[in-house]
């Protein structure tokens, strides 16, 4: 799946991210999320970009997942951070630690992924960082804040995924095709 989402070309990978934007986007509008965090793109990931513009536009507070053990923290992002990438190679902000939002206060975090299935699985990239930091969520039966929206290309979608009690399920994911629901949101 990673190989097929690498061989994505520059055209598709712009307009599918350009789709994303204007569908997930016309959804956001109806939601009262202030603050979100979101990821760049890196390894063929469908690119948030134009979608975290249209946020910015309308006001939202945006933050870039940092790691910080086993857990992420999430640093403000706008377009004057400074980034520094890391032990993976992927941009984070380099900004003071004093200055991160605590995931349980964010409102919607969106996810990057390498597959999903209809249930709201999600196949990552294996570290359990997504996992780790959201699994309070598990034990939350009414109030499941941030919501969690993995982003992917259609094609990610597969009938099912192996989970493990561990895995924290997605709200949904969006695709650049439609937004699949998953549990109440």
């Amino acid at each position: 799946m990673r190989r097929r989402r690498r061989a994505v070309s520059k055209t598709e990978r712009a307009r599918a991210a350009q789709c994303l934007a204007r569908n997930l986007g016309a959804w956001l509008r109806t939601r009262r999320a202030r603050r979100v965090a979101c990821y760049l793109a890196s390894d063929g990931e469908m690119d948030p970009a134009p979608l975290i513009e249209r946020l910015r536009e309308s006001g939202k507070k945006m933050f870039l997942p940092a790691l910080h053990g086993r857990e992420l923290w999430f640093l403000p992002y706008d377009r004057e951070t400074p980034l520094e990438p890391n032990r993976f190679a992927i941009p984070e902000p380099d900004v003071a630690v004093r200055n991160r939002c605590r995931a349980r206060d964010l409102d919607l975090v969106l996810v990057p992924l390498v597959a999903f299935d209809a249930a709201g699985n999600r196949l990552g990239m294996g570290s359990g960082y997504y996992d780790h930091t959201f699994s309070y969520l598990q034990n939350r039966v009414v109030w499941t804040k941030p919501l969690l929206i993995g982003i992917a290309y259609e094609f990610q979608r597969i009938p099912s995924l192996p989970s493990q009690p561990w895995d924290v399920r997605l709200h949904g994911v969006a695709t650049e095709l439609r937004l699949y629901q998953f549990n109440r949101i």
